[in-house]
This record gives structure tokens, sequence and C-alpha cells, in this order.
């Protein structure tokens, strides 16, 4: 199953390719993006529909694949590569980000701020503190200590609340930089308690203080590549599968998963990574009869007697 933001991805290369051709089969096409030339002509029609602000205002492509041929132009705007300005570069990072926390699968624009990020270099930390600063006050707040114990070498002591456990733990930590991440801001340190390279989101900092001992980040840590979005499965993690009913196939867009297999009748086979399976056990619990955890039998076990222990509190 292709998710939203892998048919956006595809879109938005299927355009320039077709218009730098000229023309292009429709076999050639699919062949290129590996999908059916069925595919590729919903894709195309979506295209199609896609109002652009040249060369007249709202001035939809002309697209034609009449006779097995793939014809686009008046696309313009979406067929060169876009350059921006400084303002217009933190303008853009600043709605993306607000964009970030719209519910649904936000991966592809975590990504696109991760790369605009990069290109802007200084200019684009500028927005990040623009980002910072619409957060609230103790964000801003936690920011600024996070940035003075980095300055002065000191180590930090969080209290830290963890909702996947619905509990609140303490750690000490490295601070290595500050970033803004799908709308929210996270401080990335070497955390003495796991003995890794740990993010802590800001507005889940219960308490903040500054340590007189000395930072000292490890030589073996390192930043984490947030391109591919800030969470990412490791082969360490424990690998979960999951049954899913038609209501519950949004699960796949807001969760990166391994694989997904279809079962038909809307039915699908979802399998992915974590490493605390707690929260599934709440999302299981949650969906119902929507879901079955078919993996790890623990797991399983775990959400069936979860279920019964609540429906024996009903009676």
């Amino acid at each position: 199953m292709v998710t939203s933001s892998e048919r956006l991805r595809r879109l938005l290369a299927l355009v320039p390719y077709v218009v730098r051709r000229k023309a292009v089969g429709l076999s050639e096409a699919a062949a290129a993006f590996g999908m059916t030339e069925r595919e590729l002509i919903d894709d195309l029609n979506l295209a199609w529909c896609v109002e652009l602000k040249a060369p007249e205002p709202y001035c939809p492509i002309d697209l034609s694949y009449e006779g097995g041929e793939i014809t686009i132009s008046q696309a313009e705007s979406i067929a060169r590569p876009l350059r921006l300005a400084a303002d217009e570069a933190n303008a853009l990072l600043v709605a993306l980000r607000m964009l970030a926390e719209v519910p649904g699968d936000s991966s592809a624009v975590a990504r696109l701020i991760a790369k605009i990020e990069a290109a802007a270099g200084a200019s684009g930390a500028a927005s990040s503190q623009v980002m910072i600063q619409s957060e609230g006050p103790n964000v801003r707040d936690l920011a600024a200590k996070i940035t003075a114990a980095r300055t002065a070498g000191k180590r930090l002591h969080l209290r830290y609340y963890v909702p996947s456990r619905d509990e609140a733990t303490e750690r000490d930590v490295d601070p290595m930089r500050l970033l803004v991440v799908e709308g929210h801001t996270y401080v990335e340190g070497w955390c003495r308690r796991a003995e890794g390279v740990r993010t802590f989101r800001l507005d889940r900092v219960l308490d903040l203080q500054v340590l007189d001992a000395p930072l000292e980040v490890p030589d073996e840590a390192e930043s984490k590549d947030v391109d591919a979005g800030l969470f990412q499965a490791s082969e360490s993690d424990e690998r979960v599968e999951l049954e899913l009913a038609p209501a519950a196939r949004w699960v796949i867009e807001d969760w990166p998963c391994e694989s997904v297999t279809e079962l038909g009748e809307g039915r699908l086979r979802a399998v992915l990574r974590t490493p605390d399976t707690r929260w599934v056990r709440g999302l299981a619990l949650r969906l119902g009869e929507d879901a079955r955890v078919v993996a790890p039998a623990r797991l399983a076990d775990e959400v069936r007697a979860a279920a019964v222990e609540a429906l024996a509190a009903y009676t």
C-alpha cells in the first residue's frame, strides 16, 4: 500500500520527469516509477486537478496521455528547481513546522524541513528560534538554560515525563544541541542513565537543573540524522506484528512500518519495531476490535489480560 506521503513524493517527481522529456510513453514512465499503468494514470489525473498560479492565476496543468504517450505543459511552477531568498526560506520553515503539528503522517514534512535547514544554514537556525519563541515561555526558558549550560560546559539534570509509561524519570544529560523537529523543540544529548544519545522534548521536561559537573560527551556519541525523521527503528528494537481493520488503517500513516501486507477486504498486516511495547499495548486497547496483536505472543497475552481486567471493572 502506498501512503499519502509516498504518493506526494512520486507525484512531485513525475511532472518534472515528463516535462524534461517532452513526451513519455505510459509503459516507460510506469516502469521508471515502479508502478502499474493504472496507478500512473490515477496519479496523472490527480496532477491534472492541481491548480497553479502560472501563467495565469489558477491555471490547471495542460496534461494528456492519449494514445499511450504522456505530455505535460504549463507546469513551470513545479517543473523547475525552486530557489528561495533567505527571508522566504525562513517564512517557509516556520510554516512547515506549524504544518508538522497537524495530525497525520508528517514524515515528508520533517524531511523537507531538515533539507531546507541544511541549505539555509545560519538563516535557517534563526527560524528555529522563531519556532521556539512560538512554543511558550516554559520552552523558551528551558532553551535559554540549555544554551547557557552548553556555553559554560555544564551537565544537566532533567526530570522528564515519559508519556508511553506515564511516569516521570530522573536523568543526567550532557547537552549536545537544540533542534526543532515536526513543530517541537528538543535537546539532544548524552544520557548518563541510558548510556547513549537521546532526545528530550522540552515541553515534557518537568524540571531542569544545571549541575557543577563538567559536560563530557563521549567520542562515540553521534548526533541523529533527522532527515529521515526523529524516531527511527533499530534492529535491536522489538518486532511487533499487528492486524488492522479498515477503520485502523491510519496506524500505518502515523508510525513507520517495516512492512505492510494487504489481507483483503480492507484489512492489512503491519510490522513495526519499537524499543518499548507499552505504547503498542495502549494503542491495541484503544482500537479494540479494529486491531489484533499477532506477535510477540507475550504482548498479545498482555493486551488480552488488560482487556479482561477492564471488562471486569464494569461488572
